[in-house]
């Protein structure tokens, strides 16, 4: 399998509690690091009551605690993308379609756009590069709570400093009325505590080249209900959230397309 050396899939059923989630890391030095659930008064809807979620590379050192298999792709046939300068590739689906559209206003000379689709025309993922670093304010009262269900090393080039670690492809849920998810490929990290006000499936590029993102969305956040949610998911509880991971042979499609990505530096 094309960019897929070595596969890493650090999962597991989630247990969001309704009070606060926390992440911790090991002491300075140490070998690992660790993410635990803080059981609060009583169990949110849905869930088990207590367990064990993965520790997450968007919101730790990156060092990961444990290691299966991830899910196997379902296509029975692929071929392969590249932009015609060939700075980007990757691997899809025979049967879905890779389409090349304008890029955003403001991003860098000889940024590439490419949107991928399923044959009936639903929207998949979007590769984006050339993206201008941004940053975004986050106060303490618009943090909410989020976990990361599936985290996979991706071979991919991205900067290394402050706040970024290993590239990952990752599938994330953050808490609001519903519990909202997003797969996406990111080295940006999170938000401490298991807390944040949005995750970026974005990857901070070398040097001078920008940015770039693939996955659903570019940002996921805790959406209004008066907001559009598509392209990014929306579930009743963190279970339902496992299983699409665990099952959707639609998610084991794209983690393996993700997963494949080639940039030239």
């Amino acid at each position: 399998m094309r960019g897929m050396a070595t596969t890493w899939g650090l999962r597991a059923t989630a247990v969001l509690f309704a009070g606060a989630l926390a992440a911790g890391c090991s002491a300075p030095g140490g070998g690992g690091s660790a993410w635990t659930a803080q059981p609060g008064p009583s169990a949110a809807p849905g869930t088990s009551g207590s367990g064990a979620a993965s520790p997450d590379p968007a919101a730790t050192s990156g060092t990961a605690a444990a290691a299966t298999p991830g899910p196997a792709a379902t296509a029975s046939a692929w071929k392969t993308y590249s932009d015609p300068a060939k700075t980007v590739s990757f691997d899809l689906p025979e049967e879905w379609i890779a389409q090349s559209v304008s890029p955003a206003e403001g991003t860098l000379p000889g940024a590439v756009a490419v949107e991928v689709k399923k044959q009936d025309g639903t929207f998949i993922a979007a590769l984006r590069t050339g993206l201008p670093p941004s940053e975004t304010a986050c106060p303490d009262g618009g943090k909410k709570p989020y976990i990361v269900i599936s985290s996979v090393p991706v071979e991919v080039p991205g900067l290394a400093g402050e706040n970024t670690i290993a590239p990952h492809a990752v599938f994330r849920v953050i808490q609001g009325y519903r519990y909202f998810g997003s797969y996406g490929i990111t080295n940006i990290v999170g938000g401490a505590d298991g807390q944040a006000c949005e995750l970026r499936n974005v990857v901070r590029g070398p040097a001078g080249k920008g940015d770039y993102s693939f996955g659903d969305v570019v940002v996921l956040k805790a959406y209004a209900p008066d907001e559009k949610v598509a392209p990014a998911k929306a579930f009743d509880t963190l279970g339902q959230a496992a299983k699409y991971v665990d099952e959707s042979p639609d998610f084991a499609n794209v983690q393996r397309m993700l997963m494949s990505l080639e940039i030239k530096n």
